[in-house]
């Protein structure tokens, strides 16, 4: 009877102290940029949920638009790659049930299964109802992995059918087959003209070794020495820290990888960090900003984050900031800024972000239905604002602020054991305390 009674007292202490730790766990509080954050964040996630095909009896079920409102009849596979990602950002923010985003999922990679492939490549542009080629468009190694990277994530949340069908579609990749003889991965490849361009330096391609070095189908995998095979070349800006830049200094080049992987803590066998290479990345885009301003008066202390994105006279992948190219020459800019440069950087730099997305949100006319629209320029006293949203812009800026309040995206896409065996392969590692 003691032994009993003990045995009750010992539940009641028990259940008691539980209902204090939980009535003792602080309720976070939002500032104001933060809320408007988690508008935009919300605001993106149905830019991906709403505009899906959903129409089962089409070839195109789950295609996602490129952008809108324009060309509608266009899909990007990248859009879909981040729209899958975005999937379980719906489901934990309880704005779509587990059930509708599984399903979703399922007959996305349905589609793909069945969609015309290269090698396990994809078109970068379909047709979004029929999921048929558009255009002459080419078959892209960059885009096919942001979509895989989509479905690792969409898989490893949901399990089941979704986790076998999105590894399945990533084992049928051939990495090898996109490979130049320099071990450097081409950019594009069109069935009449062959391979186009090269990976030959630093950007959003970080992804691609990791996914390729650690295929599932061990004969299609990339090794370490793709992987080393790119420029790297070291500069800073305005007096700042040294990085390893890209090409155009567009941001998105410093965050597109990143989305996915966390690349926090960690570095290569050379030493580098790239998940402090995007800060100083970011540091530099926002000073460049303020430079400029003398020259472009959209540019400022909070307009800042070129990155590539629609411009008064047409979509432009130009914009960006010194450092670029050889000779910090490569990049070229009009005075546009797109809200997603900054908001893509939140992981990086918050504070200087969370000034950025306070004064996007004073900017008339800049919200739309999904949120920001894609870029502004207020240069010659004209006040331009973009109509449309992109899908890749809003994909990163979905991402990376889940990312930043929940680490939703990174935590399972890092759990995938091909995505472990691609970083082990490359030689990224955390940082020994």
């Amino acid at each position: 009877m003691m032994k009993k009674i003990l045995i009750i007292i010992l539940l009641l202490i028990t259940l008691v102290g539980c209902e204090r730790a939980e009535e003792s766990e602080p309720t976070r509080v939002y500032d104001d940029a933060e809320l408007i954050l988690l508008e935009e964040m919300e605001k993106s996630f149905l830019f991906f949920y709403e505009l899906a095909n959903t129409d089962e009896t089409s070839g195109g079920y789950g295609l996602i638009n490129d952008r809108y409102d324009s060309n509608a009849t266009l899909a990007s596979i990248a859009s879909v790659g981040f729209g899958l990602a975005g999937l379980p950002i719906g489901v934990e923010n309880e704005w779509i049930t587990f059930d509708d985003g599984y399903e979703r999922a399922d007959k996305t990679l349905d589609t793909f299964l069945n969609l015309t492939n290269y090698h396990g490549f994809f078109y970068h542009f379909l047709n979004k109802q029929t999921g048929l080629r558009a255009g002459l468009s080419e078959v892209s190694i960059i885009d096919t992995a942001l979509f895989i990277a989509g479905a690792i994530t969409a898989g490893e949340y949901f399990g089941g059918d979704v986790k076998e069908k999105a590894m399945e579609l990533y084992a049928q990749i051939d990495w090898t087959w996109y490979l130049d003889s320099n071990n450097q991965f081409f950019m594009g490849y069109r069935p009449e003209s062959g391979f186009g361009g090269h990976w030959d330096f630093y950007g959003e391609q970080l992804l691609l070794y990791v996914l390729g070095s650690g295929a599932p189908n061990e004969d299609y995998r990339t090794s370490k020495t793709v992987y080393n095979s790119f420029t790297r070349r070291t500069a800073s800006y305005g007096g700042g820290t040294p990085f390893i830049s890209s090409w155009f200094g567009s941001l998105f080049t410093y965050q597109y990888s990143h989305a996915f992987i966390d690349f926090r803590d960690t570095e290569d066998e050379q030493g580098v960090n790239w998940f402090e290479n995007s800060i100083h990345a970011t540091i530099a885009n926002r000073q460049y900003a303020i430079d400029m301003n003398p020259y472009y008066s959209t540019f400022r202390a909070n307009s800042w984050g070129m990155t590539a994105s629609d411009g008064p006279d047409g979509y432009s992948g130009y914009y960006g900031s010194k450092p670029s190219g050889y000779t910090d020459d490569a990049h070229r800019n009009d005075g546009t800024i797109p809200p997603s440069g900054a908001l893509g950087s939140i992981v990086f730099t918050p504070d200087i972000v969370k000034d950025a997305a306070r004064y996007f949100n004073t900017i008339g006319g800049l919200k739309g239905t999904y949120g920001f629209k894609d870029s502004y320029n207020f240069e010659n006293d004209q006040a331009w604002v973009a109509q449309d949203v992109i899908g890749i812009n809003k994909g990163v800026t979905l991402l990376m602020i889940s990312n930043y309040f929940d680490e939703t995206v990174w935590t399972y896409f890092m759990q995938n054991e091909y995505v472990q065996n691609g970083l082990d392969e490359i030689g990224i590692s955390k940082i020994e305390a």
